[in-house]
């Protein structure tokens, strides 16, 4: 077995054990020992909250200072050979936030060999079929079913109360008016850090999100953000709890799903509050809603294989 030292620079806490990288790289036949960032033959950076002081302005992008950069370089400047360096992110951060020898992130890129679109909702998918195991959904309850999501939703959405759940830590931003707008035109129960001050975070939130969605016809799942592939868990997960998606999403989500598999406001006028009643308490336009899978074509965790065999071959 290959043997390779992997270290971690600004990631979540729980990226050890809960991101497929790490999985895929054991799944290819090394051995990973985690070390410090200035012994490692791979750096994974993520968003160092701990290194780099990130500066978030309301309507503007993230701005990385210089001394981001410097803080990274001086892990890999005084060796004997430098590691390769990976940023990966899940967030709604461009590939190119940080600079490294390869990215992995939301971004529709072409013709860049040295980045892969991987969006956050393929992260929790069951990729066992294509010999991949081990990767959870600890949030949702379970692994997202290719097969499943190439069904259509059906009809038991119908059959429930019509009201939404929603799961959030925060209201910032587009969402808070969303969560009001909509919440004229249906009754919303709220879970999560921010509706409960109890729970620390969402990692720890004390349920599971499949178990909940089951008593609600609809789930209120925008994005934090609106950017051309930046799809997260949000629209699978109502999907597979059988209830409606009710999202706020960048039109060109249609590269991953159906877009007559669920509601984006975004393309409609949401704070008309007519145009969301008549929707919403419409048996027959609903009813459109149980004929559409999610997804249209099956997606494939082997390009991403294939992607991570490349970079892994310029390490040792």
């Amino acid at each position: 077995m290959k043997q390779i030292k992997l270290s971690t620079l600004g990631q979540y806490y729980t990226y050890k054990e809960d991101s497929l990288l790490p999985l895929l790289i054991s799944n290819l036949g090394y051995h990973i020992t985690w070390v410090n960032p200035d012994q490692c033959d791979l750096l994974i950076i993520g968003k160092p909250m701990n290194i780099v002081k990130w500066f978030l302005k309301k309507g503007s992008s993230v701005i990385l200072p210089d001394y981001c950069h410097s803080v990274i370089n001086k892990y890999i400047n005084n060796r004997y050979y430098k590691p390769l360096t990976l940023f990966h992110t899940c967030e709604n951060l461009r590939h190119d936030s940080v600079k490294t020898d390869y990215s992995i992130s939301f971004d529709f890129l072409l013709n860049n060999k040295k980045h892969y679109r991987l969006p956050y909702w393929m992260e929790m998918v069951d990729w066992s079929h294509e010999g991949l195991r081990g990767n959870k959904n600890k949030r949702f309850g379970k692994l997202f079913n290719i097969g499943r999501m190439m069904q259509p939703l059906g009809c038991n959405f119908l059959l429930k109360q019509r009201k939404a759940a929603i799961f959030a830590s925060h209201l910032d931003g587009p969402r808070k008016h969303i969560f009001l707008s909509v919440k004229k035109v249906i009754t919303i129960d709220g879970f999560g850090k921010y509706f409960d001050n109890t729970i620390k975070n969402h990692t720890n939130s004390g349920f599971e999100k499949l178990h909940i969605l089951k008593d609600y016809a609809f789930n209120l799942c925008p994005e934090n953000k609106l950017y051309p592939g930046y799809y997260t868990e949000k629209i699978p997960e109502a999907f597979l709890g059988e209830s409606l998606p009710l999202t706020w999403v960048d039109r060109h989500v249609s590269a991953d799903f159906n877009p007559k598999a669920f509601i984006n406001l975004e393309q409609i006028e949401w704070k008309n509050y007519d145009v969301l009643y008549e929707i919403l308490h419409s048996k027959e336009k609903l009813a459109a809603y149980a004929e559409e899978p999610l997804l249209l074509t099956a997606p494939s965790i082997e390009p991403f294989r294939e992607f991570i065999r490349n970079l892994l071959s310029y390490t040792l």
